[in-house]
């Protein structure tokens, strides 16, 4: 046996010693074949939808039926779109309310609407026509509150350039007698007549829930359900969202198309 022969006898025995080292070379090779593979996945592929998040199914005592995704608020996305929530490579529900295209609601990040610029109408940078709750992320105090405004200036954030704000009508969660006269001043649509409802709020953990039912159901049974199912009770706050036909989810687990008709703004989950 030649010297180089017994060098490379000796280095095989060495390694075929060292499993852990072989464990781990080829666990590194899995791993990285697997992001390939991942990287790769259209949009449209099952393996592509957001993993931080929570499904839950949930029943009310009176009656109705919660779909929600849990999630964290650093992984919201406020987006514009231009169809039905279903039919996007999205994960995520509807937004606020909208009109031919123009969004009625505030919906901002980072001082930016989502359609056009600051004070434009229709952009999202106002709650049209009179001051309506908001739900705000403040990302450098990270905690949310709801704020009644008309347009994003008078938004209170620590940073204007680190939150993101969206807007709809007052849940008054914490404030059981005052919540309808809150509600109406704010232009509640179809407060007492039973449709399909959309919200988001957060509870005392500071994650956020995005709620739709298929249930019609009055402003006051949706609230009911909300307060009674998300976060075992510890809601803290929301606002509601756009109701009806555009009461729209995505998910993994459930896909809910209202009426179908198209809508122009929505609460997604970052994919990245």
């Amino acid at each position: 046996m030649t010297g180089r022969t017994m060098f490379n006898y000796m280095n095989a025995i060495k390694w075929i010693a060292k499993p852990r080292l072989q464990l781990l070379l080829v666990g590194f090779l899995i791993g990285n074949l697997i992001a390939v593979f991942l990287t790769a996945l259209p949009p449209s592929s099952p393996y592509y939808y957001p993993k931080y998040y929570t499904y839950h199914e949930m029943k009310a005592s009176i009656g109705v039926k919660l779909h929600a995704l849990q999630t964290v608020p650093q992984n919201i996305a406020l987006k514009p779109i231009t169809s039905n929530v279903t039919l996007t490579d999205e994960t995520g529900i509807n937004g606020g309310f909208f009109w031919n295209g123009d969004l009625l609601s505030i919906a901002v990040v980072n001082d930016q609407p989502l359609k056009g610029q600051q004070e434009d109408y229709g952009s999202g940078w106002y709650n049209i026509d009179v001051p309506k709750g908001t739900l705000v992320w403040d990302e450098i105090t990270r905690r949310f509150t709801v704020q009644v405004v008309q347009d994003a200036h008078e938004l209170k954030v620590t940073d204007k350039q680190h939150y993101w704000a969206q807007g709809g009508i007052s849940m008054s969660l914490q404030d059981d007698s005052h919540w309808e006269v809150q509600a109406i001043s704010e232009d509640m649509p179809a407060f007492d007549e039973k449709r399909l409802r959309s919200g988001v709020v957060y509870d005392n953990k500071q994650t956020i829930w995005l709620i739709v039912t298929d249930t019609p159901s009055t402003a006051e049974q949706f609230r009911k359900a909300v307060v009674e199912m998300v976060g075992r009770g510890n809601v803290v706050d929301g606002v509601f969202l756009d109701g009806d036909g555009s009461s729209q989810m995505k998910s993994m687990q459930k896909q809910l198309k209202g009426d179908s008709r198209e809508v122009y703004q929505m609460l997604a989950l970052k994919q990245k």
